[in-house]
């Protein structure tokens, strides 16, 4: 490329990125702003018709013809098939305040507010779930996983020690960081596989791995080497999180949690307390992923544990109904995901520049 700083001041460069930067964020800015717009008009569309089926008595052919006289009158537009206006009347009827859809649903596509829709049944459900897809810039096929791998239901499920190791607002953060169980229907793995195999597995599609944890985690390395006393010691897996500023030790058990494990665990984390945490950083937090695990057994061992560690188990594939083994989202959705996650990033930095 050839050089034009002869021709050109000096910060030229900076001047043209700062442009580009601030394009990008315009650009975001203005396709957040129709996306809500029209997703405030879908819901007032919805309102009307549910008023006047309510008052007048209008049916499904009153839909149809107005399907088809919205379209003669907007050839060009898209999203008034008599089939999206009825789900306009079906959002519409989910949320019955408009001020709940301007603040959050109205947020997400059209497309994800269908899935919402015929996924889940309660309004509470359905906004955690919207609220989970705008932190973590899920895709549609992303958050219909997310609906079918039950992740409500997972998250915070761990047994842990958090309430009595941690302050307050750090263990409440936490117990919601973990689940149980995890979902890993992205491994192909036989009921006698040994832990280096389920460790090298979980490298190898890390990016699954990573989304499965949730949004902040930061892989470190895999047998993440420790000495101690002149001893060498191996983590399974390191992890770092960004948002609860604090390393992560994560441990891989094949089989039922035993006992001895929480000790194993809770060396490590003292270890990693005093060989790798700066005055910056909170206290360590420890997991043991099992196949299986008895929940009295767990509570017993952790019992007079003072370091935070927490015990969750997980699922293989083999383990999942039918319906869900096929859930795993693609390459591609992966990819989209983050770059939705990057575009909302941009706007948020936007907001916080304004």
């Amino acid at each position: 490329m050839p050089k034009q700083s002869s021709l050109f001041p000096d910060d030229y460069n900076s001047f043209l990125s700062s442009l580009k930067s601030r394009i990008r964020k315009a650009q975001v800015k203005a396709a957040v702003a129709i996306n809500e717009e029209m997703l405030t008009l879908y819901w007032e569309i919805g309102r009307e018709i549910l008023s006047r089926q309510e008052r007048q008595g209008y049916g499904t052919k009153v839909v149809d013809q107005l399907a088809k006289d919205l379209k003669k009158e907007f050839p060009g537009l898209t999203g008034f098939s008599a089939r999206n206006l009825k789900y306009m009347r079906a959002f519409a009827e989910a949320y019955p305040d408009k001020t709940v859809v301007q603040c959050s649903v109205a947020q997400l596509p059209w497309r994800h507010n269908i899935a919402l829709l015929e996924k889940l049944k309660s309004e509470e459900e359905r906004l955690w779930y919207a609220q989970k897809t705008l932190e973590n810039g899920w895709s549609r096929d992303i958050l219909v996983m997310q609906i079918e791998t039950r992740l409500l239901e997972r998250q915070g499920s761990a047994i842990t020690n958090f309430e009595r190791t941690l302050p307050k607002t750090d263990s409440d953060l936490a117990i919601q960081l973990l689940k149980d169980p995890y979902n890993f229907d992205f491994l192909s793995l036989t009921q006698g596989s040994q832990e280096r195999e389920l460790e090298k597995a979980l490298i190898a599609h890390i990016r699954d791995f990573l989304m499965e944890l949730g949004v902040g985690f930061a892989f470190l390395g895999s047998q993440y080497s420790l000495v101690v006393d002149n001893k060498e010691y191996f983590i399974d897996m390191l992890f770092y999180h960004a948002k609860l500023h604090c390393y992560v030790v994560i441990e891989l058990k094949v089989g039922e949690f035993l006992p001895f494990y929480s000790g194993q665990l809770n060396f490590y984390v003292s270890a990693v307390d005093n060989l790798l945490r700066s005055p910056e950083d909170r206290r360590t937090i420890g997991l043991i992923l099992c196949r299986s695990k008895s929940d009295i057994t767990v509570e017993y061992a952790l019992q007079d544990i003072h370091k935070p560690i927490g015990v969750a188990t997980y699922q293989l594939k083999e383990d999942l109904p039918e319906p869900l083994k096929d859930s795993l989202p693609s390459i591609e959705q992966l990819e989209m995901e983050l770059q939705i996650a990057a575009a909302q990033v941009e706007e948020k930095d936007s907001k916080s520049e304004d």
